[in-house]
């Protein structure tokens, strides 16, 4: 039977349901303040092929803190407000870009948004937090990629 939906999109639907679900139990159990970027992580990096998931799982991680630490840079110099988002968004997609890690530059630029705008009274404080909750969701994805197909794709032809 046929569903229209491929093999390869039901296997990856699973791989991210299961990471973000057990994101969320790991980010929960070590009572962390925001277990949802755990699972938003899980899901982002999740791939069928455990290299391509752990490429996503860097460049997550590598943007994450590029955009805390722009914001961090820039709530401990100006008031929060649209002007300095929209100024921290601009350098921290640049400086992704400056690092030679483009594909990473839409998450810094929010991230540090987030930053900026939300937790600048502790900037550290949540920046920290953000990098441990989104290192279990990249961790857990990558682990899961590694878990055998359980259905196989069809072939062309056959």
């Amino acid at each position: 039977m046929k569903l229209g939906i491929p093999m390869s999109g039901l296997q990856l639907a699973l791989r991210a349901g299961l990471a973000a679900g057990l994101s969320i139990a790991i980010a929960q159990f070590f009572k962390l303040e925001y277990p949802i970027y755990a699972f938003i992580a899980a899901v982002i990096v999740s791939d069928l092929d455990p290299k391509r998931s752990g490429e996503l799982g860097f460049i997550r991680l590598v943007a994450t803190v590029v955009g805390a630490l722009v914001g961090t840079a820039l709530s401990a110099t100006f008031p929060p407000g649209p002007v300095t988002v929209g100024v921290g968004i601009v350098l921290a997609m640049l400086a992704c870009h400056l690092i030679r890690a483009p594909e990473g530059a839409k998450v810094a630029g929010y991230i540090c948004g987030l930053v900026v705008f939300e937790h600048a009274s502790a900037p550290l404080h949540y920046a920290f937090f953000r990098f441990i909750e989104t290192i279990i969701g990249v961790l857990t994805a990558w682990a899961i990629s590694y878990v055998p197909k359980l259905i196989r794709a069809e072939q062309p032809g056959h």
